[in-house]
């Protein structure tokens, strides 16, 4: 897809209530400094457009981003962040559950993992929890470019034991830096969109 026009529409807080968009939505949930935000901008071909802050953690809010009038690209709060008290935790906690409960136009859910390591609980509780949504989450390897090329297979596997996926959840090496990756999600996004418009 190209992307011509990007507009942050709506951000959500912990208090706020969702819009009930008329347009497909896709989700994007990861720890907080997995790189969700050079994703997203890598997505929409924007430098900065998705805030990437020094201090993660700080998305704190649902961010739909409206992309060409077609579809939303909604950006969940990080989670897993040490410094953020429990109580904030399950708060954030608590807004993803509720957006992945009650959207009526979501359409696929990306779940970022740094490629790097092993799944950590909080990335394996939120994948079982999006499975038990009812969805089979995408998961993006981000950082690809952390790693040797020779390495890329063994972390994949790494990723799929450790989550407990399915031999055929699909698993997207993504690098922010060479953009290796990106065509193959706006694939898997366009894919997802066809299925509902057919």
């Amino acid at each position: 897809m190209h992307v011509k026009n990007v507009n942050l529409e709506t951000v959500c807080g912990i208090t706020s209530t969702l819009p009930e968009n008329e347009k497909p939505e896709i989700a994007f949930v990861g720890k907080s400094n997995v790189g969700k935000s050079s994703l997203i901008n890598g997505l929409m071909n924007r430098k900065a457009y998705a805030r990437i802050s020094a201090q993660p953690g700080k998305t704190q809010t649902i961010n739909f981003y409206n992309i060409n009038e077609e579809l939303y690209f909604v950006d969940l709060p990080g989670y897993g962040y040490a410094k953020v008290s429990e109580e904030i935790k399950a708060k954030w906690g608590k807004m993803i559950e509720n957006y992945l409960k009650t959207s009526k136009q979501l359409k696929i859910v990306f779940l970022l993992i740094d490629i790097r390591h092993e799944p950590s609980a909080n990335d394996k509780l939120m994948y079982d929890w999006i499975v038990h949504q009812g969805y089979e989450p995408v998961i993006i390897a981000t950082k690809l470019d952390k790693i040797n090329r020779s390495q890329k297979d063994k972390q994949i596997k790494v990723l799929r034991t450790g989550l407990g996926a399915k031999s055929d959840t699909k698993i997207l090496p993504f690098s922010a830096l060479s953009k290796q990756g990106r065509d193959e999600i706006w694939t898997c996004i366009e894919e997802a969109l066809e299925i509902e418009t057919e």
